[in-house]
């Protein structure tokens, strides 16, 4: 059985910490210190934990921001034991999350996420509500961790306007909603062909001018990462010029859909009136 509760003392402090480092990988050199969960704890900051009985298996940490002047919490990290993933725990975090930064008097949480990673896209857009207009390449330089060396860290951000009827229906819907039609007649931007195990990118096209377009993208991209980098990094290059284009051009991503069997997932970008 999974519990959850706030961290808040110096050991929870210290296994959030070595938590981080077995996550993230060997080598990782951008963890949260102790220090830092302290002060940003005791001035606003979140960290809520996901248990097994005694064991620190998942985290979610946010820290309180400003944006345009006006508060916000930013999500600097969302964590869970490759072990314990795939059994909603990450989905809890956010909703204990949520429920933190309403008591709060606030409406808005922000974070970044690889926008190649599906399973992510999938959480944050199908199961939380969020939407997305801002594409950042590049934005934490090189990483060292096992996860993304030699990858662009580009991010989409993440706006999870969390008392917004769109995200309520989105967390009251059951899992078992099929949206897969809503993309059936949108126009596409890119196509994931099948070769092997690891599709490559094909087709991109910059100039369709409709309402409503799609970017595929492969599950897996961790595996492509590590067995195939000159096609990750391909990946990346296209679906930067497609975020970042459409983006310019007044669009927003609004949903994800995932097909499993395929091996593929699709992002819904809106052109905004």
């Amino acid at each position: 059985m999974i519990t959850y509760r706030d961290l808040a003392t110096a050991e929870d402090f210290g296994a959030v910490v070595d938590l981080e480092r077995r996550i993230w990988g060997p080598g990782y050199s951008d963890v949260v210190p102790a220090p830092i969960l302290v002060v940003t704890v005791m001035r606003g900051g979140i960290l809520v934990g996901a248990f097994e009985d005694t064991r620190l298996v998942g985290f979610v940490y946010s820290i309180a921001g400003l944006q345009v002047g006006k508060p916000m919490h930013w999500s600097h990290m969302l964590g869970v034991l490759e072990e314990f993933r795939g059994r909603g725990i990450g989905r809890q975090l956010k909703l204990l999350q949520r429920d933190r930064v309403i008591e709060m008097g606030l409406d808005r949480i922000e974070w970044t996420f690889d926008p190649m990673q599906a399973l992510n896209a999938h959480l944050n857009f199908a199961k939380l509500g969020v939407v997305a207009e801002e594409y950042e390449p590049n934005v934490y330089g090189d990483s060292q961790s096992p996860l993304h060396r030699g990858n662009p860290t580009d991010r989409l951000i993440a706006q999870w306007h969390i008392r917004e009827p769109h995200v309520e229906r989105r967390l009251t819907a059951s899992p078992l909603v099929v949206r897969s039609h809503e993309l059936a007649n949108v126009a596409r931007l890119n196509h994931a062909r099948p070769s092997g195990e690891l599709p490559e990118c094909e087709h991109v096209d910059l100039g369709i001018d409709a309402r409503r377009v799609a970017v595929e993208i492969p599950t897996g991209f961790t595996t492509m990462l590590a067995r195939a980098p000159d096609l990750a990094l391909a990946w990346r290059m296209s679906t930067r010029l497609m975020f970042t284009t459409y983006f310019s051009r007044g669009y927003r991503a609004v949903d994800f859909t995932l097909d499993r069997a395929a091996r593929t997932g699709a992002y819904l970008l809106v052109r905004q009136p």
